[in-house]
């Protein structure tokens, strides 16, 4: 084999030399086909940490009544943002709707905080009952459902103890097809 056949076999196929050269492809990543290679120790580090930073601050949960709906279905699966680190059997994801200090109502199926009726186009139909004028108490928040007549929330227990709280919905990472 001469040094001109070798020399062949070493120069960029022409498919890199398209990526390359292509102007709105020029950002891609396998320009350098480094991210082929194995991350070695350090890249190996780097996903343990963020494995254990996600665990530690991450939560995945599932969905099991339709007390969210239309906001979340039965069935999804969502990503809480843990904010303590109690992890309880028994959860409820709700919406707050105020904090402590503010004053809560419904009637004529419109919520009302400090008095001012809430614009709530996300909920699925306005709620059946009636709260009388309620104060949030220091360290506690109110919380109700989406689905407000179907939701075991603030308006049956009262306000929620802010301890209480485990995490923050950020995300639905899966939403089945079939319901």
């Amino acid at each position: 084999m001469d040094v001109g056949c070798i020399m062949s076999l070493l120069r960029p196929s022409a498919i890199y030399n398209f990526v390359t050269s292509y102007p709105a492809l020029r950002w891609m990543p396998c320009q350098s086909w480094g991210f082929l290679r194995w991350p070695g120790l350090d890249g190996f580090l780097r996903l343990m940490v963020v494995g254990l930073l996600w665990s530690t601050f991450s939560e995945l949960r599932f969905i099991p009544s339709s007390s969210m709906f239309p906001t979340l279905r039965v069935g999804d699966r969502i990503i809480v943002e843990k904010i303590y680190g109690e992890n309880t059997e028994t959860v409820f994801i709700k919406r707050i709707v105020a904090k402590a200090g503010d004053a809560v109502e419904v009637h004529h199926g419109v919520l009302y905080v400090n008095g001012v009726a809430q614009q709530e186009d996300f909920i699925a139909q306005p709620p059946a009952y009636t709260i009388p004028l309620t104060t949030v108490p220091n360290d506690h928040v109110y919380v109700l459902g989406d689905n407000r007549n179907n939701s075991y929330d603030s308006h049956v227990w009262g306000p929620l103890p802010m301890k209480n709280i485990i995490g923050r919905y950020v995300t639905c990472y899966h939403r089945p097809t079939n319901i």
